[in-house]
């Protein structure tokens, strides 16, 4: 799932499609059985309200020491869940400057993010930013990614009717932006192309617009970030340069040696198979922790919520942060 081959095939073939429609096939035949679980949890994601309501309540449990920590580990669950969340501050226009997709386990899990991306989409010049309507509630990787394509095809559908007329979508969870770039091949439609033109990785666009952001005053310690590439900001958006454009104006930067590679989460991988998930994230992490950075920037929630789960072996923490919130925080610091 990390199609990694893809940027390695001398060939350039497109493994992702044909794993796709094997997964579909397998599902349809009954031989590709998830937990008995997983099912339902991925239909509630498309009811946006609900899910932020039973989000609430297990963090109101977790709170009450009412889920082991091993039952959190098995199903997914972040160390904290947040019981309320900050106010995203988003214009009800149906021509913004831009649109923000705010997908469904991010804005359940890591709402601060889309706050952070908010005050750094404005301060390029992005005056009206609007967040999807009703409907826009999930992109259906992770359906699609369980063989059930045409739930997938449903949520994309709405989607793409979520956020009308021709402004850019952009989006930054890296999952959810492959999802959302291959539209045209999911629907098969000439409107699924056009919209999926529209979609760019939030790093990508501001890019374009880097010159306004101020840079750190060279005096400055700068923070020291190692930065993981999420499978699918790499192999298959290949945008992954793009979120060094960005912090390189306010971080030390440190590459880490195996990137390219899984950090073993792969969407519901690492819920499917953890314990070979959980190999691989040794891996990443004691790659990681050769760099000597403690602070992670990772543009995908998956890979950070897992990465920022690993035994620590007496080691200091990792901090994984999206690299909105470290270019946020930066801008929030006086000149």
């Amino acid at each position: 799932m990390c199609r990694g081959c893809e940027t390695a095939c001398p060939s350039g073939v497109q493994f992702g499609p044909l794993m796709e429609q094997t997964r579909v096939a397998l599902a349809e035949q009954g031989q590709l059985r998830p937990p008995r679980w997983l099912a339902p949890s991925l239909k509630l994601l498309g009811h946006h309200r609900l899910l932020l309501l039973g989000s609430s309540l297990l963090g109101v449990a977790q709170r009450l020491h009412l889920v082991p920590d091993q039952l959190r580990r098995k199903v997914g669950l972040p160390h904290r869940i947040a019981i309320r969340r900050e106010k995203l501050e988003a214009s009800k226009t149906t021509t913004p400057d831009v649109w923000l997709v705010t997908g469904c386990v991010m804005d359940a899990w890591q709402r601060d993010v889309h706050v952070d991306t908010v005050a750094v989409l404005k301060a390029v010049g992005a005056h009206t930013i609007a967040v999807p309507s009703r409907g826009g509630d999930c992109c259906g990787a992770l359906h699609l990614h369980g063989g059930l394509a045409d739930a997938a095809r449903v949520l994309a559908t709405k989607m793409m009717r979520s956020m009308p007329g021709s402004s850019p979508v952009l989006v930054n969870s890296a999952g959810c932006g492959a999802a959302l770039k291959e539209y045209g091949h999911l629907l098969g439609t000439s409107e699924a192309v056009t919209f999926a033109a529209r979609v760019f990785d939030v790093h990508e666009w501001i890019v374009g617009r880097l010159d306004r952001l101020p840079v750190l005053d060279p005096t400055t310690n700068r923070l020291v970030v190692a930065i993981q590439d999420p499978c699918h900001l790499r192999h298959v958006q290949k945008s992954h340069l793009a979120v060094r454009d960005v912090l390189a104006r306010f971080v030390e930067i440190r590459e880490i040696a195996d990137d390219g590679r899984c950090c073993g989460a792969g969407g519901s991988y690492s819920i499917t198979q953890p314990e070979f998930a959980g190999e691989i994230r040794t891996q990443k992490v004691a790659a990681i922790r050769a760099t000597g950075a403690l602070v992670v920037a990772s543009a995908n929630p998956g890979c950070s919520m897992w990465l920022a789960d690993a035994p620590s072996d007496g080691a200091p923490l990792l901090s994984l942060r999206h690299p909105m919130s470290i270019v946020a925080e930066a801008l929030r610091v006086p000149k």
